[in-house]
């Protein structure tokens, strides 16, 4: 057995890998130290203990603070997937001994918040109150390496075509389109007949490059021979969008869904003009070949029945 799979075995505990994940996370030895409620000497001590057991140097240390090396990245990624696995099973046990299901951790893209997570949340919680769902907002790119160590049980939002992978299970739920909104105070909110023309020179806030309906947007603007809007501001979060929209104020692009929502709610308008674009349609994210708790199940199944009671 070569020393790597020494250390990797019986070597290391808990709390070396808690440690490790502190560091990465704050990259800070006195940040860590307060997190974990040990001294700061201690913190450098166990660091010093687990490169030994690793033969490796993990982080750098500076007066910056600590960065993980090549090997320090590939140690705290199985320190994420060790420490998630022993999370999830002392829920499940936990969950079992107080009748509950469990708990389950779901990504949320913007698009599946409103009108497919939050009423398949409830769903769950008529059935199960005592089973909590954690739901972290992100786009695929803070997502998807938190789903494949197993900090999250699924994902749900768009099906990015670029971001396919052979780990990866997809499951379409519905097609989602897009829409123009802006603040109720707007100049364009009572506007009979906004043409893309007008809507060129304004100020935006825009889905990132990466996102297939920003490309769309582009190309809608190319396809009435204008330039995509230059003032912009590049966001995935439905604050940030909102908070610019009112206070710049900007206009948005947001999924006809989560605009509608915020529509009944005052927030927002939706201007009559008419976004003619295919998107990837909605969907559940899974690691392939990752078992699912019974948590995780219930809110899969959630999702299902809420995606096939939405107005078509």
């Amino acid at each position: 057995m070569s020393q790597i799979d020494r250390v990797l075995r019986s070597n290391l505990k808990l709390r070396h890998l808690q440690l490790l994940v502190a560091l990465d996370e704050f990259r800070h030895l006195g940040r860590a130290s307060e997190f974990l409620s040990i001294t700061q000497p201690a913190v450098s001590k166990m660091l010093v203990e687990i490169e030994k057991m690793f033969e490796l140097q993990l982080f750098s240390r500076s007066t910056r603070g600590t960065e993980p090396t090549a090997h320090g990245v590939t140690v705290v990624r199985f320190a994420r997937s060790v420490l998630a696995d022993y999370q999830r099973t002392r829920d499940e046990i936990s969950a079992a001994d107080s009748g509950g299901v469990g708990r389950t951790s779901v990504g949320a893209m913007v698009v599946a918040l409103p009108s497919l997570l939050m009423p398949a949340i409830l769903r769950v919680k008529q059935r199960s109150r005592r089973t909590t769902v954690m739901v972290e907002e992100g786009d695929l790119t803070r997502l998807l390496p938190r789903l494949r160590v197993g900090e999250l049980d699924l994902i749900v939002g768009r099906l990015e075509p670029g971001y396919a992978s052979p780990d990866l299970e997809t499951e379409s739920l519905y097609a989602e389109p897009m829409c123009i909104v802006v603040s109720p105070g707007h100049p364009l909110a009572g506007a009979a007949k906004p043409s893309w023309a007008m809507l060129a020179e304004l100020p935006w806030v825009v889905p990132p490059p990466w996102a297939s309906s920003r490309s769309k947007l582009a190309q809608m603007f190319h396809k009435h021979f204008l330039e995509p809007p230059a003032d912009i501001i590049e966001t995935s979060s439905f604050l940030a969008t909102l908070s610019g929209m009112h206070q710049r104020p900007a206009i948005g692009f947001l999924a006809r869904s989560v605009a509608e929502h915020f529509a009944q709610q005052g927030l927002v308008r939706i201007l009559k003009l008419k976004v003619p674009i295919e998107l990837p349609h909605v969907g559940i994210i899974t690691l392939r070949g990752r078992a699912k708790t019974p948590a995780s199940e219930l809110l899969m199944d959630s999702l299902r029945e809420t995606a096939a009671t939405r107005p078509r």
